[in-house]
């Protein structure tokens, strides 16, 4: 049996005045499944930060109980029950936003694993990303659902312009922002694997050409979720930034 060991870390990044991300992980007591959340929040520093923290808070209660042996979800059931969270959280958002004027613009992104003996299972709201490490090479398993990325796909602009366009962070979905509908992927693990999530604030402060280097060296994922975390600040990273990591030997 493989066993996952997971790590995350949250920064309010070298810029900003607050942290409007929110990360969780669980594993179950008889290591078979671990439940990784990363959310960031939208809609002003306080709105942001009820955001994310109602969505992570919202999927770890509606999913971690899946995680005891005697409640554990059927595997052609697992993306009803992402969903079913998902939605929950996003309802919880919209009657939170409603209740305040000042939370108006709130919402947040979100992207979760739910790892099963070996399987991860992905879903995701927005542009906080999963990638796959293995053998030394990293696979991003989530598509950003913003602006930029559709311009990408349908060849408005090139990649190398993704830095100057001015609304390149405008999200075509969010939580408690449109229909809350995730995507959804499935991958099956193998032993040395690594699954990574963050947010965005990773993403725009990091190459993903400098992760491996900064990653391969370290042999725990608290290691390699603080290098990650350390790389961005010295590079001045102008969002919050997050990363759960998850390591299976």
């Amino acid at each position: 049996m493989m066993i996952p060991r997971v790590a995350g870390l949250t920064d309010v990044g070298a810029v900003r005045a607050a942290n409007q991300d929110a990360i969780d992980w669980r594993i179950s007591d008889d290591n078979r499944q671990a439940l990784l959340v990363v959310a960031d929040g939208m809609g002003g520093y306080q709105g942001g930060e009820i955001a994310s923290r109602i969505a992570v808070d919202t999927i770890m209660e509606a999913l971690g109980g899946h995680l005891m042996p005697a409640n554990r979800c059927h595997s052609d059931a697992l993306p009803d029950a992402m969903q079913a969270a998902i939605t929950l959280a996003s309802e919880r958002i919209q009657t939170r936003r409603d209740s305040d004027a000042a939370l108006a613009k709130m919402g947040t992104t979100v992207v979760l694993a739910w790892v099963i003996d070996g399987d991860a299972h992905i879903a995701h709201l927005g542009d906080s990303r999963c990638y796959l490490v293995r053998n030394a090479e990293l696979q991003c398993l989530t598509r950003d659902d913003t602006v930029v990325q559709n311009m990408l796909e349908d060849g408005s602009i090139q990649p190398d312009d993704v830095p100057h366009v001015p609304f390149r962070n405008v999200l075509t979905r969010a939580l408690g922002a449109s229909s809350p509908l995730a995507s959804f992927r499935q991958v099956a693990l193998e032993p040395g694997d690594g699954l990574l999530l963050c947010s965005d604030g990773l993403t725009g402060a990091l190459p993903e050409a400098d992760w491996l280097p900064l990653i391969s060296g370290q042999e725990s994922p608290e290691a390699k979720v603080r290098a990650l975390v350390n790389a961005s600040l010295d590079n001045k990273a102008a969002d919050n930034v997050s990363v759960v990591f998850l390591m299976l030997n």
